[in-house]
């Protein structure tokens, strides 16, 4: 019982199939790893099955996928400038991921896979990481201009550089914790509304005011869903402005 109204316990990892240990850490593939490798086939099915029967008049699933795929590519060409789209495949993966795992989440009794820090943490490291690679290997030392503002005195680049290398170390962290919070904090009180809901109904207090909380869970089931998408959304376009700078370093 103390499970089923606890708010935090519908985050809990638990392992599906222990794969061993290294010392007293266990290796195990947990609920977690189970929903994103569901996620990535259903990705997978979806551009499979979109892309299969191309015509110039599209089904719904092929205009499902080019609206995604359109969509995508605006964001990033409007980050970036670049007409090769060289990172569409990487920011349109990144989006349809985040935005499937935030959907399977609003699923009854479904895992959160994007409350988990460490998740979304992985997802913004390997978007700075591409971000740095790249830049480096196009650029050069040149992609150290990232760090120094144009028209800035020199007198005053002891204090901007310093800003401006702190602001890019920091943007794994904005970007994994904003998707991270947004998530959970969501979750959390859908869960917490949904349980006050299922009290009063077994406890038959019912008044004037008792639907009040069917209604705001209603409300804030609608509203999650909106934050499933928005958030998928803003993890992309961040994406794409984070990319932005490894093909123009300079500001």
């Amino acid at each position: 019982m103390a499970a089923s109204i606890d708010p935090i316990h519908q985050f809990e990892l638990k392992p599906l199939v222990s794969l061993g240990h290294i010392g007293n850490q266990e290796i195990a593939f947990t609920q977690s790893a189970l929903y994103m490798f569901a996620a990535v086939g259903v990705i997978a099915f979806i551009t499979i099955v979109a892309t299969a029967g191309r015509s110039v008049v599209p089904g719904r699933m092929q205009a499902l996928a080019e609206v995604f795929y359109e969509f995508i590519a605006d964001t990033l060409h409007q980050a970036t400038g670049d007409k090769e789209q060289r990172f569409l495949p990487l920011v349109f993966s990144l989006f349809m991921f985040v935005l499937i795992l935030n959907l399977f989440g609003m699923i009854p009794y479904a895992f959160a896979v994007t409350s988990h820090l460490i998740i979304t943490f992985g997802l913004a490291f390997l978007v700075i990481s591409t971000v740095v690679i790249y830049g480096v290997m196009k650029h050069g030392s040149h992609f150290l201009g990232l760090f120094i503002p144009a028209g800035v005195p020199k007198p005053l680049l002891l204090i901007m550089v310093p800003i401006e290398i702190v602001s890019f170390i920091s943007r794994p962290i904005s970007l994994s914790v904003r998707l991270f919070a947004n998530i959970l904090a969501g979750h959390i009180a859908l869960k917490i509304f949904a349980f006050f809901v299922a009290q009063l109904l077994l406890a038959g207090a019912w008044s004037i005011l008792s639907p009040l909380p069917l209604f705001l869970t209603i409300a804030l089931t609608a509203l999650e869903f909106l934050v499933a998408a928005l958030q998928a959304y803003v993890f992309a376009t961040l994406t794409a402005v984070y990319l932005a700078d490894a093909l123009h370093p300079g500001h």
